[in-house]
């Protein structure tokens, strides 16, 4: 049986087969989700991707954030969050989109050109209450998310 041209299985899908050469990750505040993601990242695919973050607005450094990266042997790669305006280079061929403001955002920039954007709903840790170590936890959660996808995403091409 023909696989329909829109749902070839990840594989087949030129858009996920190749490697990108330039892979941008927006959340909502670059504070949390996009560095985590952009730290992974960094250290989960060779170096000849360009890998970048941003947020839809410019938010405050998240110290759990650095916490939860130092524990796996990793550090943020940029001091202060900055927005998609703030970025030195606006060439990416794929952007993943980790809330829905920045996934909203994403499409609207990239609505005349050729850029590939995913979606990958990740939860706002700031969210959870609680004592640190539960806090904690929330981030430790996200972190194993990303990197699951990350691994994931880009497995046959790494």
């Amino acid at each position: 049986m023909p696989v329909e041209p829109d749902k070839l299985p990840d594989d087949q899908d030129p858009a996920k087969s190749a490697m990108p050469s330039a892979v941008l990750f927006i959340c909502g505040q670059n504070s949390i989700r996009s560095p985590i993601a952009e730290a992974l990242a960094r250290s989960l695919l060779p170096s000849t991707v360009y890998i970048a973050s941003a947020g839809v607005e410019k938010g405050e450094p998240d110290h759990f954030v650095d916490e939860i990266l130092e524990e796996i042997g990793l550090n943020r790669l940029s001091a202060q969050p900055r927005t998609f305006e703030e970025l030195e280079d606006h060439y990416f061929d794929l952007i993943i989109t980790l809330s829905p403001k920045a996934h909203h955002m994403a499409l609207e920039l990239t609505r005349t050109t050729s850029v590939h954007v995913e979606y990958w709903p990740t939860p706002d840790p700031t969210l959870v209450r609680g004592r640190r170590t539960q806090i904690l936890d929330a981030y430790r959660d996200v972190r194993n998310n990303l990197k699951r996808h990350i691994e994931e995403r880009f497995k046959q091409t790494s």
